[in-house]
């Protein structure tokens, strides 16, 4: 199996295994608050409905209304600002899902803009990725050289060290911004600057909801976005060097697969022709031909032994054992030359005319 097939169901049972152990992790982290909280709401809820004496129909409208009034309660989210944001959450793939379009208009453009969009971002991210991948290779170089060590060139390896602590650099920084101004934890920070820049973007954490943030803190505000942008040009540079690196590999098994047949193929000699071989049995359309130079006769491969010649002094020459028995035997007895030539040219001739024969019928049953 070749090594380029082998890696790939490596990756497939990798990623599998990787989603199994994820699962089992999250049902023991998880599956017991899930149960507990849930527990809590219900008791809070039948609560409020015996204390206020809310009938059940009043309480799910209340309900409904409390869920969808929540993305309006501290921020107006469609003026120029709040879409800008929205803009870059739908183009970057975050999707938070904090708010979303109601209207039927709002709706279709939204899958249009998306549409056209989020390749036109994903290009522009991977294209400042490389610059960037550019930059930090020629900063490394010179580096070297002012510190005069004696190997200059910068490996895809380092470039992944560097931007890995980039991206590092970027999460922590960010974080401790989001906590200053959003009042969370820096656990919860951290959590959303990591969730925001991986594009998973689950929504439970958004900036820029509190307090009108976008119209009463416009510096934040652009700070978020350029978080947000330079971020992602970052982690696609990052993921730039790794699929190269996966790429290199796989490039580097192909031509060594490709040299080892190109070898092969050199010292390999093809059959053109009927062959018959020593066990009677027939290869048609074979013929021996040198893969090198190409040569004009073409050499006739036969282990059989049908064949006969005469030396210039009427000697008769076979391969055949039987007439080398033969000859072995006139010999003991004597025999001169001319009566053993004779002796041997008529078998040999019906030994041939037979064999012809045969081969004629093998060939028209093949």
């Amino acid at each position: 199996m070749k090594r380029q097939n082998v890696r790939t169901l490596s990756l497939i049972v990798c990623t599998f295994t990787y989603l199994l152990i994820g699962a089992a992790v999250f049902d023991a982290l998880e599956s017991e608050y899930e149960l507990e909280n849930k527990r809590r709401l219900l008791e809070e809820e039948d609560e409020i409905l015996t204390r206020y004496n809310i009938s059940d129909s009043d309480f799910k409208a209340i309900r409904h209304n409390v869920i969808w009034s929540r993305p309006y309660q501290h921020v107006t989210q469609w003026k120029f600002g709040g879409a800008l944001y929205l803009s870059l959450v739908v183009v970057a793939a975050i999707g938070y899902g904090h708010s979303t379009p109601k209207t039927v208009g709002g709706k279709l453009f939204c899958m249009s803009y998306a549409l056209a969009g989020i390749p036109l971002c994903m290009i522009m991210f991977q294209s400042v990725g490389e610059r960037l991948n550019t930059f930090v290779t020629f900063a490394l170089r010179q580096i070297k050289k002012c510190f005069r060590l004696k190997n200059t060139e910068v490996s895809q390896t380092d470039l992944i060290f560097i931007t890995m602590n980039l991206s590092t650099i970027i999460l922590t920084c960010g974080a401790l911004v989001f906590s200053h101004v959003e009042g969370w934890t820096y656990v919860d920070a951290f959590y959303y600057s990591f969730i925001t820049l991986t594009t998973i973007g689950f929504g439970d954490f958004v900036a820029l909801q509190q307090d009108n943030m976008v119209q009463s803190k416009p510096h934040y505000f652009a700070f978020s976005i350029l978080f947000i942008l330079f971020g992602l040009t970052v982690i696609s540079a990052a993921m730039n060097l790794l699929v190269l690196r996966f790429l290199t590999m796989n490039t580097a098994d192909e031509l060594r697969d490709e040299r080892e047949a190109a070898v092969a193929a050199r010292n390999a000699v093809r059959l053109e022709g009927d062959v018959i071989t020593g066990n009677n049995g027939v290869v048609s359309n074979l013929q021996e031909q040198p893969t090198g130079p190409i040569v004009e006769d073409t050499l006739s491969v036969c282990s059989c032994s049908c064949y006969k010649w005469r030396s210039p002094r009427d000697k008769v020459y076979s391969t055949s054992p039987m007439v080398n028995q033969m000859r072995r035997k006139f010999k003991s007895k004597g025999m001169n030359n001319q009566e053993y030539s004779k002796d041997v040219e008529s078998m040999v001739s019906e030994d041939t005319d037979s064999f012809i024969n045969w081969q004629r019928d093998k060939r028209a049953s093949l």
